[in-house]
């Protein structure tokens, strides 16, 4: 009986360490550059194809990621992200109609975004 209670705890803090995870990560940079926002985010381990990257009318950057984790045998312990659901409200104004990019390399998102306003000026 004890070690069913025993078992149900850890499984119960897991899943509590794995969400609280899924809340804070990942990890983001962001910093302007030539009249644009960069924003870099660590997803290590998720596949390309289950990211998910927009920017809302609001000015908010959302980056959803999914990912699904194999096991062999029955005793595992998850406190990785299986899911990310980041929001972060930009501190500039993106230009409407702009060409936005995003590249995911060795596990790091980098997405490049037009500034509303933003002018290069040459130095001579």
């Amino acid at each position: 009986m004890m070690d069913v209670i025993i078992r149900e705890i850890g499984r119960k803090v897991n899943e509590l360490t794995r969400e609280f995870y899924e809340t804070i990560i990942p990890p983001v940079d962001m910093y302007e550059e030539g009249g644009e926002l960069i924003v870099i985010a660590d997803l290590a381990g998720f596949n390309k194809d289950k990211i998910n990257v927009r920017i809302t009318s609001q000015n908010d950057l959302i980056i959803n990621a999914e990912r699904e984790l194999q096991y062999i045998g029955t005793k595992y312990t998850v406190q990785r992200p299986l899911r990310i659901h980041k929001v972060i409200h930009l501190p500039v104004k993106v230009r409407k109609d702009s060409q936005i990019t995003a590249k995911y390399e060795n596990g790091v998102l980098t997405i490049r975004i037009p500034i509303e306003g933003a002018v290069s000026v040459k130095v001579e």
